[in-house]
């Protein structure tokens, strides 16, 4: 086969160390394998802003490929002293030895437009001005990386709980103080010392970079910068510090605390007027505690004399990238969403069974409710995931259910107890006869199990979520609910549950499993708890996340996370966390549809949840308020057994490109049902669908 000289170019400003690189769909552009990409080369004045590479292409096969930019980190380099001396060698010489591997690579900012740039190279000799980095046909869609093989550490000062810091010193008691974060670098012991002093090459390193987020009900701000005191502590706000680095155990972090109203007597030639004290944190101490969240309590030390003044409690999450799983470049949907009408989604598949006031006649969360709410028209059935003991993700909405107790005597009455999901195998939960925790309230417990004997498989309650991503149609998205434990604010937690699994390790086995199973399908993932989205979000890059929020209601009780309790802040969060959107409780959004308005200006989807949708005329209101999805119960009961808004389009598509199918109508159900199984998404068949919610004005095709 010939091939083609390629010259591809960009324009594009970058920061120091920052490089441009291009990543495509053949093995001379890496396979979609960032790892794997070409550098550009950089531009060679000090003005130039073009960077270009040249590769060698096949001839006459087409190539997609995507321009990104960041860093490119060599092999560990390290130098070892003495050995046996070979010739031309001294008894001071260095010997220097490389760790084979390709290149770590850091993704800072990648092209994510539905449709990748291609060519098809016909001559011997081309160049390829690809314009401005970013953007394709007239539109920029640029997104920031995902972790590939560093790690984020997150640090939080907020009032959830209680104030963030308690100074003994009786002129502080009403204080409110500002804080500031600085870091300080790299703790070296004796033996990197010496091998930095005797070694003539320094391994290259990722610079370690700190950002910090200011985060309330009015507003959001992410900063590279800080003012001299820092930022004020607030009850209201919730103030966020990232640091990315590639030695999450070596740093070391100093809190300088400060009054907000700079009270305090300036001493001569002070350069820190008001400053209160000062608390340090090694990242050593949370790589020992071996958790990747928790809480720190820091002693607050006072300048002059150096002595305890008070103490600070730090709320920290360590986000680490995916174990066992590359992502590549080939197609991203996280900040992805077609503008339609709002889309039906089936709560727990065909409904609630188990709780609200007008049950399912289908069990939830199964694999019979799911394919129910299918049939009937859903583009998007919504179900619950957690994990079981032996780390197998399942189907089911409840943290805990409830066992039988085997009696002696047929006779006796069955005696339930309540035990967490999380104590039992995936065997177990499929073989021992199991209850909703609603059971406890029903004098007869003996009836709550003859239900589920010798009912089929489709029934049985806790799929794991392979078999549901391998048994339910292709064309019916997922609202992938991610289960995790809350606190309310009255201290309590869900399910009695004060611990669980680690969340890094959790979210891995859960992202694994949709992502080398989900095919074509579509996925939206959602959660309750604020850092399982965050977690998400930067772990994959394809797929896209909603917060789940009550908002303020009078049906449920108030959660501690300060970032949860109300629907202005959780429109915050996602901007801040860069999420698709929010999912909101009914009650809030019927009461103030303002809030609709308001996520649709910032760019965010909005779902609606809630027993208020059950309502049609609810639905209708939420329909003209410019929600994007409605979840509800028992869809069944609004529509007849039809295809899916997908379905419809992809009919509609196909009528396009064959006349001789224009004659045709809205195929039945069954005939979707029988269509193969694709490993392409569906969002590929949309030729030039918007971008993103702020594209909507543009050009359609």
């Amino acid at each position: 086969m010939t091939s083609c000289q390629v010259t591809f170019e960009i324009k594009g400003l970058s920061a120091p160390g920052e490089v441009f690189a291009i990543c495509g769909s053949c093995s001379a552009l890496g396979n979609w394998n960032p790892q794997l990409a070409v550098v550009l080369q950089a531009p060679e004045g000090p003005f130039e802003n073009k960077w270009k590479t040249t590769v060698e292409l096949p001839r006459g096969i087409p190539v997609q490929y995507r321009y990104f930019k960041g860093y490119f980190l060599e092999p560990k380099v390290f130098a070892r002293l003495g050995g046996e001396k070979k010739s031309q060698e001294t008894e001071t010489d260095v010997f220097l030895q490389t760790i084979d591997g390709p290149c770590e690579v850091i993704v800072h900012t990648w092209e994510t437009h539905l449709q990748p740039r291609s060519i098809t190279p016909l001559e011997n000799e081309i160049t390829v001005d690809d314009g401005d980095f970013g953007i394709c046909n007239g539109i920029k869609t640029v997104d920031a990386g995902w972790l590939t093989c560093q790690t984020e550490i997150r640090l939080r000062l907020h009032y959830s709980e209680k104030p963030p810091v308690l100074i003994s010193k009786k002129k502080f008691k009403t204080s409110i103080f500002r804080v500031k974060l600085t870091l300080e670098g790299l703790e070296k012991d004796d033996d990197e010392e010496g091998q930095d002093k005797t070694s003539p090459t320094v391994p290259q390193k990722m610079a370690n970079t700190v950002e910090f987020s200011l985060i309330s009900n009015e507003d959001y701000k992410c900063r590279h910068s800080q003012p001299d005191c820092g930022y004020a502590l607030q009850p209201d706000r919730w103030i966020e510090y990232t640091i990315q680095t590639m030695e999450p155990d070596n740093l070391e972090l100093i809190f300088d605390f400060f009054e907000e109203d700079l009270g305090e007597k300036v001493v001569q030639d002070d350069v820190l007027p008001g400053h209160v004290g000062s608390a340090c944190l090694l990242s050593s101490t949370i790589a020992e505690l071996g958790k990747s969240a928790g809480v720190l309590t820091l002693a607050i030390m006072s300048r002059n004399p150096r002595k305890t003044i008070g103490k600070v409690r730090v709320d920290y999450i360590i986000i680490k990238p995916i174990q066992g799983y590359t992502c590549d470049m080939q197609a991203s949907y996280a900040k992805y969403w077609k503008p339609r009408t709002a889309l039906d989604v089936g709560h727990r598949g065909a409904g609630n069974s188990t709780t609200t006031t007008k049950l399912a006649k289908v069990q939830e969360n199964t694999i019979a409710s799911l394919r129910s709410a299918a049939s009937h028209g859903a583009a998007f059935v919504e179900f619950d995931v957690h994990l079981s003991k032996d780390h197998v993700p399942i189907v089911y909405h409840d943290l805990t259910c409830c066992m039988a107790m085997k009696k002696k005597l047929d006779t006796e009455p069955l005696e339930l107890f309540e035990i967490a999901v999380k104590e039992l195998t995936f065997d177990q939960l499929q073989l021992l006869k199991l209850a909703h925790v609603t059971a406890l309230k029903v004098k007869d417990h003996n009836a709550s199990f003859n239900e589920e004997e010798n009912s089929a498989f489709e029934m049985q309650p806790f799929p794991s979520l392979q078999t549901v991503l391998e048994s339910v149609p292709n064309d019916v998205g997922f609202d992938i609910e991610i289960k995790w434990i809350s606190q309310q604010r009255d201290g309590q937690w869900d399910g009695n549950l004060s611990t669980y699994f680690d969340m890094n390790i959790f979210l891995d086995i859960i992202l694994k499993t949709v992502l080398m199973n989900a095919g074509r399908r579509r996925i939206v993932f959602s959660s309750f708890h604020a850092d399982v989205c965050t977690m998400i979000r930067h772990k994959q890059n394809k797929y896209p996340v909603l917060f789940l929020t009550q908002g303020e209601s009078k049906l449920y009780p108030e959660l501690m996370d300060l970032r949860s309790r109300t629907t202005p802040i959780a429109i915050n969060f996602a901007q801040f966390e860069n999420l698709l959107g929010i999912s909101v409780h009914s009650e809030d959004l019927l009461r103030n549809p303002a809030f609709i308005t308001r996520a649709i200006s910032k760019g965010l989807v909005i779902f609606s949840w809630g027993d208020d949708t059950n309502d049609p005329d609810n639905r209708k209101k939420l329909r003209e308020y410019g929600v994007h999805g409605l979840i509800y119960d028992r869809i069944y009961d609004s529509n007849p057994e039809q295809p899916n808004i997908f379905q419809v389009e992809q009919l509609e598509r196909l009528k396009r490109e064959l006349p001789e199918l224009k004659s045709c109508v809205a195929p039945s159900v069954s005939h979707f049902k029988s269509a193969p199984s694709c490993k392409c998404h569906p969002c590929c068949m949309d030729k030039k669908p918007v971008d993103n919610l702020k594209c909507f004005q543009m050009k359609k095709d």
